[in-house]
């Protein structure tokens, strides 16, 4: 495929992406519904848009990227894991992608960016899909968004140095947090809140930008 340029092409793009994600190991049929949905070609700028449903990251602009399609389906995928996703912070924006895929997982998403210019462009991404459910706010990521909370799920699309402690406690009881920690070698982690108790889980290699604090 060189070009997406109609809807049809699109749609045979996406589903053969949804068919690599199955090869990969992603069970989660509701995931990979959502992301059969979301026409991730309209979330990267035009000239990459041949390679959109590539499994590969892309840059998105201002040192940052969109997450490849695996690490998306399998964020999602650990976070749901036999549960509903619920009011849901996605920390990292970005293009807008993962809040659109998001949007059909969770009843509420409520998705912050620290970058102005970009969480401009994720708006305008999003605003042709018309998913009421879905709020932006310019936000510094490892402070989390203590006036909505608290969260049944949390997921974070930078790497942490380690789980930042606002958003563990931001989690309702019985919820959720992906995140990526590391430095140089990074990990998929995942928290689980039983009342004032933490469980920790690690799981695959994966490479994401540094979660850096404070707006721009």
């Amino acid at each position: 495929m060189t070009r997406v340029a109609d809807a049809g092409q699109a749609a045979r793009a996406r589903a053969r992406m949804v068919e690599r994600l199955r090869t990969q190991g992603i069970r989660d049929e509701r995931v990979l519904a959502a992301m059969q949905a979301v026409p991730r070609h309209a979330f990267v700028e035009e000239g990459l848009a041949f390679s959109a449903y590539d499994d590969t990251p892309l840059p998105i602009g201002f040192q940052q990227t969109i997450s490849q399609p695996f690490v998306v389906a399998r964020m999602l995928e650990l976070l749901r894991a036999g549960r509903e996703l619920g009011r849901t912070l996605e920390v990292g924006a970005g293009c807008g992608y993962q809040a659109a895929v998001l949007s059909l997982l969770a009843t509420e998403v409520f998705a912050i960016e620290r970058i102005r210019a970009l969480l401009d462009r994720a708006r305008a991404n999003l605003r042709p899909l018309r998913l009421p459910n879905v709020r932006l706010k310019l936000a510094d990521g490892s402070l989390g968004l203590s006036e909505a909370a608290p969260f049944d799920s949390i997921v974070v699309a930078a790497a942490a140095v380690g789980v930042p402690p606002a958003l563990k406690d931001q989690l309702a009881p019985g919820g959720r947090l992906i995140v990526p920690v590391g430095g140089a070698e990074q990990r998929l982690v995942l928290v689980e809140r039983q009342g004032n108790i933490f469980r920790e889980s690690v799981y695959e290699a994966v490479r994401f930008v540094p979660l850096l604090g404070g707006t721009e």
